[in-house]
């Protein structure tokens, strides 16, 4: 193996740690908010119950917002991958 081949195997494996820790953050960033779409969609369902049904629209949107940011998340975490691949 030429020290070329070590030099570039040595920047792999570093940006490769940065890049792990990127993928992991996402991961926690897309689960954490899909954990407050779930909260969400169960206080629109106890609103319903209760018969607020304005109350259990404003947290459906809430919940909506959510699912649309953890999609967000998810395609810049598609990107990492890409770049990985």
């Amino acid at each position: 193996m030429t020290n070329t081949d070590t030099n570039h195997k040595e920047a792999t494996t570093i940006a490769s740690i940065a890049d792990i820790q990127n993928g992991i953050d996402y991961h926690n960033t897309i689960a954490l908010h899909l954990v407050n779409a779930a909260k969400f969609h169960q206080e629109a369902a106890i609103h319903h119950q209760n018969g607020n049904h304005d109350r259990a629209a404003q947290s459906t949107i809430k919940a909506h917002g959510k699912i649309l940011m953890a999609l967000e998340s998810q395609k810049e975490n598609y990107k990492l991958h890409a770049l990985l691949s």
